[in-house]
């Protein structure tokens, strides 16, 4: 290593430290969403923080931009605000990667994906700072996920049951009650901490998210928000911000119940981002970094070290088209530890949470079931298997009760599983939902038997 480069490190790192020196570049070229800088291609790394002076004469202070990409005598600057006004000959200097310092004190507040606070109630205490593009823990440094979680929704407990330290994915098209079966699992009781990131919705829900769907569990929760009318820049750092901060609050050994909403805006900023850095499109438009980068933030959630907390992660899944192969559904299901399908007939027909049982499974849920518990619930799937297999021939009149035993019980128990799953916001939460299905299959409405011994469907 020559003489010069050991004293450019050396000024780098003192920069970092103490901010008496900086490293810096000039705007050469301005295009939309994109700045070209000269003067930074050699101290500066991809996903380096870059402040950027705006104003008429460039001396006001300065936004942010991140490097995204790095030629020989150019680097491309991609700012998180839409308009902050750098022109030509404009400075930009070099700050360092993005790092977050959640602090306990963020619980009950909400903060941009930069970890600013929006909700008007004043600066946030600082802690350790740490990378948002931080890596997951070591394989064999993680301890294995907990105990069972209960949801409180009643056909999650009792088909897809969840694991403390899971990642499980809600995968459903627009309108079909996706944010509302999320609002319905951020009641869950046994989380210490719930961090919720708001990706590319509207803004007139974040209010709603604030009020109606934390209402009661505002106290222990932080929210990341960046709305659909934010850049793509702010959009794709949202979700990382909001796994920093449970990451935080992981190693601080709490159970910490992270809800990503949407992880498929996450990956459409990824996208627009690597485009816009001229990396090229592989599968419907998607860059091969996508398939890189959503991977990395999944295994970064879950159990930590032992010794520590865990976070149980929840990641809606907007299905494009309800085509549930696209790429981004596909990568991000064979990255999960099970899905929940919501589907659009089911809600058409007015049942809410419009889950599908078929086709949602949890691959932890034997870790939950006792043995009663799994054969009852497999049990209950084959006989909904039955029900929807026969619906066009009992519709055509070709069903007469008493020529089939198993499907004249799939007809008379299934419509009462329907009803026992059937569940609003505005319901109480399920407390047992094994003992409640008890009598709900038993037809004794609202009543529960005095064990927890799994109904027997006839």
């Amino acid at each position: 290593m020559s003489a010069l480069s050991a004293l450019a490190r050396a000024m780098s790192a003192a920069a970092e430290d103490v901010g008496l020196l900086r490293v810096g570049g000039v705007v050469v070229g301005v295009t939309p969403g994109m700045y070209h800088v000269a003067g930074l291609s050699r101290v500066v790394a991809l996903g380096d923080l870059v402040s950027i002076e705006t104003g008429e004469d460039g001396a006001s202070a300065g936004s942010l931009g991140e490097v995204v990409r790095i030629d020989p005598d150019v680097t491309l600057v991609k700012p998180f605000e839409r308009d902050e006004g750098a022109a030509l000959g404009h400075r930009c200097w070099r700050v360092g990667p993005h790092r977050v310092a959640p602090h306990e004190s963020w619980l009950g507040r909400v903060v941009d994906a930069l970890g600013r606070p929006i909700d008007g109630a004043g600066p946030m205490l600082q802690g350790a700072p740490r990378a948002s593009a931080g890596d997951p823990p070591a394989p064999l440094a993680r301890a294995r996920v907990g105990a069972g979680v209960r949801t409180g929704v009643r056909a999650l407990d009792v088909f897809a049951p969840l694991v403390e330290g899971q990642r499980i994915g809600v995968f459903a098209g627009s309108g079909v009650g996706k944010s509302t079966l999320l609002a319905m699992l951020a009641r869950a009781s046994g989380f210490d901490a719930v961090v919720v990131a708001l990706v590319g919705e509207r803004g007139r829900e974040v209010r709603d998210t604030l009020e109606e769907s934390l209402a009661g569990c505002r106290a222990r929760a932080t929210v990341v928000v960046a709305t659909a009318d934010e850049s793509a820049m702010m959009r794709r750092l949202a979700p990382r911000t909001a796994v920093t901060v449970a990451e935080h609050y992981r190693a601080c050994g709490r159970s910490v119940l992270l809800i990503v909403d949407s992880i498929t805006r996450y990956a459409h900023a990824l996208r627009e981002t690597a485009l816009s850095a001229g990396e090229p499109p592989v599968a419907r438009g998607y860059p091969p970094s996508v398939f890189s980068d959503l991977p990395r933030l999944l295994e970064r959630v879950g159990p930590g070290a032992e010794g520590e907390g865990a976070i149980t992660g929840v990641f809606s899944v907007l299905v494009d088209g309800d085509d549930h192969n696209d790429p981004v559904a596909d990568a991000i299901r064979g990255a999960l530890d099970g899905h929940i399908v919501l589907s659009r007939a089911i809600a058409d027909e007015g049942r809410f949470p419009a889950i599908d049982i078929l086709r949602s499974l949890s691959r932890l849920a034997p870790r939950v079931w006792s043995a009663e518990e799994r054969k009852l619930a497999q049990s209950l799937r084959a006989m909904i298997a039955r029900f929807e297999d026969t619906r066009d021939l009992r519709l055509m009149g070709g069903y007469q009760r008493g020529g089939d035993a198993e499907l004249d019980r799939a007809v008379t128990t299934t419509p009462k599983l329907y009803a026992f799953c059937a569940q609003t916001p505005d319901d109480a939460p399920s407390t047992d939902a094994f003992r409640e299905l008890a009598a709900a299959l038993r037809g004794e409405a609202g009543a529960a038997p005095d064990s927890r011994k799994p109904a027997q469907a006839s």
